[in-house]
């Protein structure tokens, strides 16, 4: 049974295969017109062979009808030289000849059979009309031919009709029936020699189908060895196939993948260094206090509550670096994650500002809220808050003293606009593009001394782009920084 299936899935991979694909197009595409031209030319040539059979059946027919007419044959069917060149015509076409007269009556059959018999049939009754009717009976491969014996005056367009009906310069039908039994024969050898030549050119198509389906397929072939070589690890080398305009394509995406792949890699490398070494940080120095108090037996209770008090501080310092850590592991996951309700962004505003008065205070800074109109949102509400939280807190910690940080919400009809500006001590242009980068100060030692960790601004970001809004951030150094936060007004799950 296991047996069974895998080769049952082994030719499912055939038939995907895009070189299968290949083949059987090119196949195809040789078959059909060979297998097309065969049965056009088979079939064209009886036609053809035919038509030519029955054009010179029907003269030779019409000039025997003549001569019938010149020998009165009609009323003396003894005339040697007709009977001659009667059984002269049925050997050369190895066919009948039947002569009927007025009253359809047979006087003459070249094998003798039906003479003196009545015999009518629509070809019949339609010659006796004047015309000269001819049909070819595929199935029992013989042509037949009607022909009117009339007089050397008689002409279709003045038919002379006698009171009976019948007309008047008719005298009988010449029938003959003769057999296409070479024609098809001719045509049976025709169609063998076909079917060998279709044969030899079915091999011939199959092979090159084959040669050049591998020739098609080999750029493809190339991409995926080029794929296994960097799977099991990133190379520095940028694969090349430019055979096809696809292929390159191809490649170019696939560069552009291990490119970002390589930066995630060397991203996770630097976050991995930069968490160990914030998280050793405060551990080394909770140390060096704690190793520094041992070392003094009579160590005064002053210095125990000052050692003590730095421990305190480095542990509060240690538990921002985690709370940051945790928040920005949710902030990786989906959207699927966000809490959406609808929320009113004014007094989200002032109660975030509420909440960072007092450290403003503490630093001298002065908060402005201006609100251009009423907002209500529909978002998750505690990651919008600590967005925003983020961006205000920060406005405030590296701003001056007795500065000022101005919050002004304004909204249009799909979203909403949060703009913070301080009076701080600016970003350095070349920097602006890596303040979203976790861990990354702009100054290291004044970030030290506020406590910052490294993580709000990353923080920040992710919590908007999973509302699918934008922040930007514009700087003057010395002289401040504008941070605008765009976010939808309604959620697009």
């Amino acid at each position: 049974m296991a047996g069974r299936l895998k080769n049952f899935m082994n030719k499912a991979k055939l038939v995907r295969s895009l070189k299968m694909r290949i083949f059987v197009l090119l196949f195809l595409a040789g078959m059909i017109p060979a297998m097309i031209m065969r049965i056009g030319m088979i079939g064209n040539y009886e036609e053809h062979a035919v038509g030519v059979r029955t054009s010179d059946v029907t003269n030779q027919a019409q000039i025997l009808a003549n001569h019938l007419i010149n020998y009165n044959y009609l009323q003396i069917p003894t005339s040697e030289v007709i009977n001659a060149e009667i059984e002269q015509f049925s050997d050369l076409y190895d066919g009948r000849v039947l002569i009927i007269d007025k009253s359809y009556k047979v006087i003459k059959d070249a094998y003798g059979i039906s003479e003196g018999k009545i015999i009518i049939s629509k070809e019949i009754m339609q010659s006796f009309q004047g015309k000269t009717i001819s049909n070819y009976d595929r199935d029992n491969h013989y042509i037949e031919v009607a022909v009117p014996i009339a007089e050397e005056d008689f002409y279709e367009e003045d038919l002379m009709e006698e009171e009976g009906g019948e007309l008047s310069k008719i005298k009988g039908v010449l029938l003959i029936s003769i057999s296409t039994e070479n024609i098809v024969i001719t045509g049976d050898t025709l169609s063998r020699k076909a079917d060998i030549l279709e044969i030899t050119m079915g091999i011939v198509i199959i092979g090159f189908a084959l040669w050049l389906a591998n020739i098609l397929i080999r750029p493809i072939d190339r991409v995926t060895d080029a794929i296994n070589e960097v799977k099991g690890g990133f190379t520095d080398e940028i694969i090349e196939v430019s055979d096809y305009l696809e292929t390159e394509h191809i490649i170019e995406a696939f560069n552009q993948v291990i490119s970002r792949m390589r930066i995630l890699d060397k991203s996770r490398e630097e976050f991995v260094s930069n968490v160990s070494h914030e998280l050793k940080t405060p551990m080394t120095s909770m140390k060096v206090l704690a190793d520094s108090i041992l070392m003094q037996d009579d160590a005064p209770i002053e210095l125990y509550k000052e050692f003590m008090e730095d421990i305190t501080n480095e542990i509060e310092r240690e538990n921002k670096i985690i709370s940051d850590l945790l928040s920005l592991v949710k902030m990786d996951k989906t959207a699927a994650d966000l809490n959406i309700e609808s929320v009113n962004v004014n007094e989200l505003m002032e109660l975030i500002l509420k909440r960072l008065t007092p450290i403003a205070k503490r630093e001298d800074i002065e908060l402005i809220f201006e609100s251009m109109r009423q907002v209500v949102a529909q978002v998750d509400e505690v990651k919008i808050t600590l967005a925003l939280t983020n961006l205000i807190e920060n406005a405030i910690k590296y701003n001056k003293k007795h500065g000022w940080v101005k919050v002004t919400l304004d909204a249009d009809h799909q979203f909403f606009t949060v703009e913070v500006t301080d009076s701080g001590i600016g970003i350095p242009e070349e920097l602006l593009e890596h303040i979203y980068e976790r861990f990354f100060r702009v100054d290291k030692s004044h970030s030290r001394e506020i406590g910052g960790t490294g993580l709000g601004l990353a923080i920040t970001r992710n919590a908007i782009l999973m509302h699918r809004g934008s922040v930007k951030a514009t700087s003057v150094e010395g002289e401040g920084t504008t941070f605008t936060a765009k976010i939808p007004l309604s959620h697009l799950s």
